[in-house]
């Protein structure tokens, strides 16, 4: 065993590290968000047992919402990358294809990726569980625009990352979702969390809509003017993720580091 080149090889990937920010944040990201998502979870439980008559509806049903939301925005990010892997991206934008033809077609096949996931667990759902997200009524298909725009918005941004960073922005393409969890306010309610995060959540879709979900199951009511905020925040989102999206493009297109995307 020639502890030289295990001493080279572990250099080389100590280098890699150090000098790419994604990978620093992805390797201290995993373990603080999950002490953060369920440290606010336990102490929810801990603090409010009596909170949820009907507990495990409540969060499955928040679990299949937040897994649509999770599955919009993978697979957006899934094509992109697969995209590189196949070393087809230099082929993609030379191709006499718009900018804004390509950013549609991910979204449209984000959509129906994510569906394919979401519809079979919600049916497995209910006898199994006696639990269905179809409950929500009419509310529900409004509460999936929103999370299908904010997901498709997380792609976005995601694909800007990997124009702007090449493909050692990889792995936040599986985290970046997980990052917005704890303020998300998925599984618990939005006063669980201390004042000065509660501000932040606000400006987050996910708070209003997983609060109105709860509404929703809990009091029998629904709240129009909450789920009209969620979208309006979701497409504004959208708005500036698209406008991050053609300046990355742009800035790599300038740099000539489009070229070596697939490479």
């Amino acid at each position: 065993m020639n502890l030289g080149k295990i001493y080279a090889l572990a250099l080389r990937h100590l280098y890699l590290i150090s000098n790419s920010l994604p990978r620093i944040v992805d390797l201290i990201y995993w373990p603080t968000v999950q002490i953060f998502l369920w440290g606010f979870i336990s102490k929810f439980f801990t603090l409010n047992s009596d909170y949820y008559s009907n507990t495990v509806g409540i969060i499955l049903t928040a679990a299949i919402l937040y897994d649509f939301l999770f599955r919009v925005s993978i697979s957006f990010n899934m094509m992109f990358l697969e995209e590189i892997w196949s070393r087809n991206f230099t082929n993609l934008f030379i191709a006499p294809i718009k900018l804004s033809e390509i950013i549609a077609s991910l979204t449209l096949t984000a959509i129906l990726r994510a569906l394919i996931g979401m519809v079979p667990a919600a049916i497995i759902a209910i006898p199994l569980f006696g639990v269905s997200v179809f409950e929500l009524g009419l509310p529900l298909l409004f509460l999936l625009l929103s999370l299908y725009l904010f997901g498709v918005t997380l792609g976005l941004l995601v694909t800007s990352g990997l124009l702007r960073f090449g493909p050692s922005f990889e792995n936040i393409a599986w985290a970046s979702l997980f990052f917005l969890a704890p303020l998300g306010c998925i599984y618990y309610p939005l006063d669980i969390l201390p004042i000065s995060l509660q501000f932040v959540a606000k400006g987050l879709p996910l708070v209003h809509i997983f609060e109105e979900m709860r509404n929703i199951l809990l009091n029998d009511v629904v709240n129009y003017f909450d789920i009209f905020k969620a979208i309006s925040i979701s497409i504004l989102y959208f708005v500036l993720g698209v406008i991050i999206f053609y300046v990355s493009f742009y800035g790599a297109k300038i740099r000539g580091t489009l070229i070596n995307m697939g490479e």
